[in-house]
């Protein structure tokens, strides 16, 4: 696997600017690319303050500081994406990724390797409209990227072992701790975790109890969140979009069935902590 010294992150949201600063704090140069200027100012304004409270807890010095932000560079720009690794943190819609791959694909050289950080889409449905996809695999950071240790590196059909294995490194290098999967819907974590949020709203559905007790109930069992804390802290809006997509790569199996109150929250604007509202008021 080639040397990697530059990383671009595409899409400036919640993960995007999350993943941005863990690779700008171990030492990478960083791209941060968006299309929407207003969402690059909103992550750059988040990465500052995030390495201000760490500056303030003594967890960074000033230098340090100085140092992280001087390594990352902000464009809405796709011409800039030009890097050694490039990891895309766009909106779940394969069309979407599609496009985004096949433009910095051909912007960069064969070897650079091209990454998706997506929840749900499986890496060998992305792969196919990429050249050379051997070089394609998913790294998949969670929510909030700064602070999980957790990481998914995720092979495709046609994905090179040297190269998952080569990011599994790099990852590992950063602080983070990552688990091999093979490409199935929702990998591992969003398989396994997706009935904790579904069955919560089945519950609620049938009013077996508010989603206040609900959470009351799983955080008291020791779990850290309940599951429409959670929700709220992941944006209501990306969780639902995940089981949706889970929902139909699945073939529509019924124990992955989106939720009516949770599609009525998206409709809403209720996104949750992001929008100062979901199942709880911010």
């Amino acid at each position: 696997m080639k040397k990697i010294q530059i990383i671009a992150i595409a899409g400036a949201g919640t993960m995007g600017s999350g993943i941005a600063q863990v690779c700008a704090t171990s030492g990478y140069q960083v791209i941060l690319f968006d299309i929407q200027l207003a969402i690059l100012d909103k992550a750059k304004d988040a990465i500052f303050s995030s390495l201000q409270y760490l500056f303030d807890k003594g967890k960074l010095n000033a230098d340090q500081v100085t140092a992280i932000k001087s390594r990352i560079v902000f464009s809405s720009n796709i011409e800039e994406v030009k890097a050694d690794l490039i990891i895309e943190a766009i909106l779940e819609r394969l069309d979407l990724k599609h496009q985004f791959f096949k433009t910095v694909a051909a912007l960069n050289p064969d070897d650079t390797i091209l990454a998706s950080n997506t929840s749900s889409i499986p890496i060998t449905q992305i792969a196919v409209a990429i050249p050379n996809p051997e070089r394609f695999l998913g790294i998949h950071f969670f929510n909030p990227a700064t602070i999980m240790k957790l990481v998914e590196i995720i092979s495709g059909a046609h994905t090179d072992p040297l190269i998952a294995n080569g990011c599994k490194a790099l990852i590992e290098s950063m602080g983070k701790t990552c688990v091999m999967a093979k490409d199935a819907p929702g990998f591992i974590v969003n398989r396994v975790a997706r009935h904790y949020y579904v069955e919560g709203l089945k519950a609620l559905e049938e009013n077996v109890a508010s989603f206040e007790d609900i959470d009351t109930l799983m955080e008291s069992s020791g779990f850290k969140m309940g599951p429409f804390r959670l929700m709220d802290l992941i944006g209501v809006d990306t969780n639902f979009s995940v089981t949706s997509s889970i929902y139909k790569l699945f073939h529509e199996d019924g124990k992955f069935r989106p939720s009516r109150i949770q599609q009525q929250k998206v409709d809403a604007g209720f996104h949750g902590k992001k929008t100062g509202k979901g199942f709880y008021e911010y």
